[in-house]
């Protein structure tokens, strides 16, 4: 780790001594190296101190690791960092899973390599989490373009069926829909080694989310703390990888069963939740039977829509529409018209 001398920037005039440590967990893959300079002078700038950052590349095929490494060591002067890469590629769940594993703060903060924080984004962060009970807050953000214009002033305004939630009591929404963006994370670090080992069917954020939720709080801070850019690359894109009904199959229903039966295993102590889940793994069967050719499968189809009701109108119909208007509908569906 660098060793970075530490000073007193927050304007508070209390001892860093006294203030908990945060880890900035950051992972890197074939990152813009503009983009990802832009974050690390973000990180560099935040008012908040004592920091330590842990970066890991994920095997970077387009980026020369000693370019990652150079560019990290440019724009990080005051925080103590660290640096490594994967032997092999893992997936931004697995290695922000190591990361959490490495983390050695009283609070975690996740942070992705294209996007860049506002100054107070930690301080805000930590003094929501320590004025309340919650174990992990969370925030709104504006949205960029790949070369930093504004494109909207809340998540909201891009994602039509994003509604943000806080408190207790979440893990069934959580269960279908994810509302929390990863690169808004502050958490307690306890907690998240606790959720290790991540769920390999889910993005870590969503992971987090929801086991927080089970029988802990989570704080939503009505503010946006950082810019986060929208661009083609962008992990979490609607409905990205599907290309045909076969690959919507494979992607929306096939992997979101396995998901739901990872989960059954997970979550065998919380008899509320293991009902739901169990619920949604007999809704997920009757999807995938009824995609291959199962027609008997609609009635069960019908009567879980509660949990998401305009997939299981399309769905039901989806063995009916010829290929061509099946991908029209995902087109509006990435388009975010749908």
């Amino acid at each position: 780790m660098k060793k970075c001398t530490e000073t007193d920037n927050t304007g508070t005039g209390s001892s860093l001594k006294d203030r908990p440590l945060i880890s900035i967990v950051l992972a890197t893959y074939n990152p813009r190296m503009d983009w990802l300079k832009e974050q690390l002078a973000s990180l560099e700038k935040q008012t908040y101190r004592p920091l330590e950052l842990i970066v890991i590349d994920d095997c970077s095929s387009k980026v020369d690791m000693t370019e990652i490494s150079s560019c990290v060591e440019d724009c990080i002067k005051s925080i103590p960092y660290r640096i490594m890469q994967n032997e092999e590629n893992l997936g931004s769940t697995k290695t922000f899973e190591k990361l959490t594993m490495l983390a050695e703060g009283k609070y975690i903060a996740y942070c992705d390599q294209d996007d860049v924080w506002h100054e107070n984004k930690l301080e805000k962060s930590l003094e929501a989490l320590e004025n309340t009970d919650g174990v992990l807050a969370f925030s709104d953000m504006n949205i960029i373009d790949g070369v930093g214009n504004l494109v909207a002033d809340s998540i909201t305004k891009v994602r039509r069926h994003h509604k943000f939630y806080s408190g207790e009591g979440l893990s069934r929404v959580l269960l279908f829909s994810n509302f929390v963006t990863g690169c808004t994370i502050l958490m307690k670090t306890k907690e998240a080694k606790n959720a290790i080992p991540f769920c390999p069917y889910m993005v870590h954020d969503h992971w987090l989310a929801l086991y927080c939720s089970v029988d802990k709080k989570l704080i939503f801070i009505d503010n946006r703390l950082l810019n986060y850019r929208i661009h083609a690359s962008n992990q979490t894109l609607m409905m990205a990888g599907v290309k045909d009904k076969e690959s919507y199959l494979k992607i929306r229903i096939e992997e979101a069963l396995y998901k739901f039966i990872w989960l059954s295993e997970r979550f065998v102590e919380s008899d509320d939740l293991s009902l739901t889940i169990s619920q949604a793994i007999e809704w997920m069967k009757a999807r995938q039977a009824h995609f291959q050719g199962s027609f008997k499968s609609i009635k069960l189809i019908w009567i879980y829509r509660e949990f998401s009701f305009l997939t299981s109108i399309f769905e039901i119909f989806t063995p009916y529409i010829p290929e061509r208007f099946f991908m029209f509908f995902i087109r509006l569906k990435k388009r975010n018209i749908l």
